[in-house]
């Protein structure tokens, strides 16, 4: 199942909106972590293979993040 993450660059408003995909759940919610914790992104979004955005507490759980993060 491929994996997509969508996300703006950083660095500009009006730089627009990156994507990048990855093979397996495991990368994808890795460079998402990786992008957070930058802190320079806003606005990330990971989608699965279905198409389906993983947000709220399951993206949460998924990538580790506590209440006190």
């Amino acid at each position: 199942m491929m994996y997509r993450i969508c996300y703006d660059d950083g660095v500009a408003r009006d730089a627009g909106t990156r994507t990048e995909y990855y093979r397996s759940e495991f990368e994808a919610l890795k460079r998402a972590r990786q992008l957070l914790e930058d802190g320079d992104h806003h606005g990330i979004a990971i989608h699965d293979g279905s198409g389906s955005v993983l947000t709220g507490i399951r993206l949460e759980l998924k990538l580790g993040l506590a209440a006190t993060d």
